[in-house]
């Protein structure tokens, strides 16, 4: 906290640093016995009517009355990393898209519009990286029109965190009723040490193609074709349509499933990027390192495509897979949410259709 010269607490914030990381401390109204102050740092973004609002890393929304503050000030933009390459936000954030790609997109400003028939979210949604070119309301009336022409709930990806991220835009939804559905981390680590995790041979089968052997593993059942594009790299051409480009996908196998393979992996190759996906084990096969076997064959063929960097993405809850990827040397570099639009409240209102 920021201290004065005479020892005292001090707050040194106003309504000018909307936008920029702050550390607060503030009074608790009800807090556990002997406990009077909390601390949040995050994004402020927002100052009104004597609340501030402040955004943390994991996108969770703090309010605090401005009567309550003790002190406060503004904090470097991001802390510094403990390990892993050295990355943007928005290289991280193009790079993922590139390894999940619609069959379909349009863009709005600076936004991209995604849809794959409703295949995952990352594929159906907003990749909001820029300006949209038109006020906010305008673009989201925009945004909620053209998935409702096809049948799409809409959805905007957002990322909280890290420098250049949106907590202004979280808010901002949030504040136009916008619901956070999901959750979710990229870690980020070196390439190398993956690859060695693993010795060769290990029984991994790699493959370009996503074969029905690999399907049967996969736990989204019933994969359609425009399922299997998205998995397989395929991207819309200037159209909007089409294949062709983008990333080298790898698909990992490890025979001995009865039914489907004891295990399975996915890896986008894209520069120096190597992007790990799909990573799933029969759970009677667990803790018998089937998942490092696959993560290492793949990491292997990515050095060998010139990839030094990998990243992944976990959700919060996922606490397995937490622990090993931070035992192979990965960690968070930031969250990101996926945010849906509420529904319209007026049947004649286009933007209102089509949710699922």
């Amino acid at each position: 906290m920021e201290i004065s010269a005479a020892g005292r607490l001090e707050v040194r914030i106003t309504t000018a640093d909307v936008g920029k990381r702050v550390s607060v401390r503030s009074l608790i109204e009800h807090g556990p016995s002997g406990d009077t102050f909390t601390d949040t740092v995050g994004v402020l973004t927002s100052w009104d009517n004597g609340v501030l609002r402040i955004t943390r890393k994991n996108g969770e929304g703090v309010s605090i009355a401005e009567s309550a503050l003790v002190a406060g000030k503004v904090v470097p933009a991001a802390p510094a990393r403990r390990r892993g390459p050295a990355a943007s936000y928005e290289e991280l954030a193009r790079v993922s898209a590139r390894a999940w790609r619609p069959v379909e997109s349009e863009r709005l400003g600076e936004w991209e519009l995604r849809a794959a028939e409703g295949f995952t979210r990352r594929a159906n949604s907003v990749l909001p990286l820029g300006d949209p070119g038109v006020p906010l309301e305008e673009a989201l009336t925009a945004v909620r029109r053209w998935y409702a022409a096809r049948g799409l709930p809409a959805y905007v990806q957002t990322a909280t965190g890290a420098q250049g991220t949106q907590e202004l835009l979280c808010a901002e939804l949030e504040r136009r009723g916008w619901v956070r559905e999901v959750t979710a981390e990229l870690w980020t680590g070196a390439l190398a040490p993956v690859a060695d995790l693993g010795a060769e041979p290990s029984g991994v089968v790699l493959s370009r193609e996503a074969d029905e052997a690999w399907l049967a593993r996969y736990r989204r059942k019933g994969v359609s074709e425009v399922a299997l594009r998205v998995l397989e790299g395929g991207s819309p051409g200037p159209s909007g349509a089409g294949s062709g480009g983008g990333p080298t996908v790898w698909f990992a196998t490890v025979p001995g499933g009865a039914d489907a393979p004891a295990a399975i992996g996915r890896c986008a190759v894209d520069g120096r990027w190597a992007g790990f996906a799909a990573v799933e084990v029969d759970p009677a096969r667990r803790r018998r390192g089937l998942a490092t076997a696959v993560m290492a064959a793949l990491a292997r063929r990515a050095l060998d495509e010139g990839a030094s960097a990998a990243w992944l993405q976990v959700e919060d809850d996922n606490a397995g897979a937490r622990a090993l990827y931070d035992r192979m040397g990965f960690a968070a570099h930031h969250a990101y949410h996926h945010y849906r639009a509420p529904e319209s409240s007026d049947p004649a209102d286009p933007a209102g259709e089509g949710t699922l």
